[in-house]
């Protein structure tokens, strides 16, 4: 039997055993932390964090159609979640997956980064409707982040029945070791019982500490890393921080990675819950004033491109619904958008190559035939901070 150590905040090993080789699985305590995490400290990280999300839920506000920004933004922040757990699919293979074109990076690869956009969908809507954030509404996302591609056969939807790890080719010489497969079950209930019970703690403070306990609990075989930073969102927006889904903390993880996995260990070996909550609400506060500036920077050169092509005459309003349209999809075929937005083929032809005349559109392929446009300044934009190069390249369990 596991000896319960002397802090309470610290959680116990099990030991086990593969092929012969012992290995030790931590086994976290419950949450909430015990002694609870001291908020003195905390106090201007939380005041600084609030204040930054409040004016990225504001922004979301003044966007005059946030569906579309949101549209995208939820594809970059699954291209950087799934960069972080190895794929080297970007922004760019997504988008040219979605718009029919072929990806430069493995299937695969892309098809994780669709389904988690898939997974947030499904999720938010599923909140948005009333469903809580549960149990029930985890295994439904984790799902669909695993339906195809390489997840198929990693029990989708399903509590891992194996014993999982982090790095390593072993367990007995991995990183981390997660608890064994019986323990995951009563983990994950009381996680639930936090979710919905801690309301002792700030939001963003439950949302930091849900997140660590989840990446502890790992509790399925494969996904748990896309799924953890997913649930931080979910949570904001759950408990009314935010309208719409505008903070994603991928970007900050990833370029932090190794202060980010530090901070983790430390509160499974120190209980260094403090540590841990500083560098959470730093995060949110970079990242909720990267967002500000990222959005102004669109509505300023969507603003700008559409008072260009309104002044094109009698071409204006096939290249305004052109443009509309590129903003979900910055990559486009002639064929495929005649099809899609019910325009001859001559206009939109005569109105893509105005487009192109003054600079909103860049042809990509170099081709006479089987063309296909960019709105180049719109996907650099989007493209910033997700070279899948920059991310770690080996996958966790």
């Amino acid at each position: 039997m596991a000896k319960k150590p002397a802090n309470p905040r610290l959680g116990i090993y099990i030991t086990g055993s593969l092929a012969g080789e012992p290995y030790k699985a931590y086994v976290p305590p419950p949450l909430p932390p015990k002694p609870p995490v001291e908020m003195t400290g905390l106090a201007r990280p939380l005041e600084k964090a609030m204040q930054a999300l409040g004016e990225l839920n504001g922004l979301g506000k003044l966007i005059p159609d946030v569906g579309l920004y949101l549209f995208m933004y939820a594809r970059k922040e699954a291209v950087l979640s799934s960069q972080i757990e190895g794929t080297q699919s970007s922004l760019d293979d997504l988008l040219l997956f979605e718009s029919g074109q072929p990806a430069r990076t493995p299937v695969d690869d892309v098809e994780e980064v669709s389904n988690y956009v898939a997974a947030l969908n499904h999720a938010l809507r599923r909140i948005k409707n009333g469903f809580p954030l549960s149990t029930r509404l985890v295994r439904e996302s984790h799902a669909i982040l695993l339906r195809g591609g390489r997840g198929a056969n990693k029990m989708p939807g399903a509590f891992r029945r194996t014993q999982n790890w982090i790095g390593g080719a072993k367990p007995g010489r991995a990183k981390f070791v997660p608890p064994p497969p019986d323990k995951v079950t009563d983990l994950v209930a009381n996680l639930e019982t936090f979710i919905h019970g801690g309301t002792a703690f700030p939001v963003l403070i439950r949302a930091a500490l849900l997140h660590v306990q989840f990446e502890s609990i790992h509790p399925f075989l494969d996904g748990n890393g896309r799924l953890g930073r997913l649930l931080i969102v979910l949570l904001l927006c759950a408990e009314g921080l935010l309208d719409e889904p505008l903070l994603f903390l991928s970007l900050y993880f990833k370029t932090h990675r190794e202060v980010y996995y530090e901070a983790l260990q430390a509160v499974r070996k120190e209980g260094d819950w403090e540590g841990w909550c500083e560098f959470f609400l730093d995060g949110v506060t970079e990242t909720a004033k990267q967002g500000v500036e990222e959005g102004k920077r669109i509505l300023k050169l969507v603003s700008k491109d559409r008072a260009r092509l309104e002044g094109l005459n009698r071409a204006a309003p096939t290249a305004l619904r052109i443009h509309t349209y590129m903003l979900k999809s910055p990559y486009l075929s002639l064929t495929r958008a005649a099809k899609k937005l019910k325009i001859s083929a001559p206009a939109i032809t005569n109105a893509v190559m105005k487009m192109v005349e003054l600079g909103v559109l860049k042809e990509m392929t170099g081709r006479k035939r089987g063309r296909v446009f960019a709105y180049e300044a719109y996907r650099a934009l989007l493209n910033e901070g997700t070279d899948p190069f920059a991310a770690r390249k080996s996958r966790s369990v």
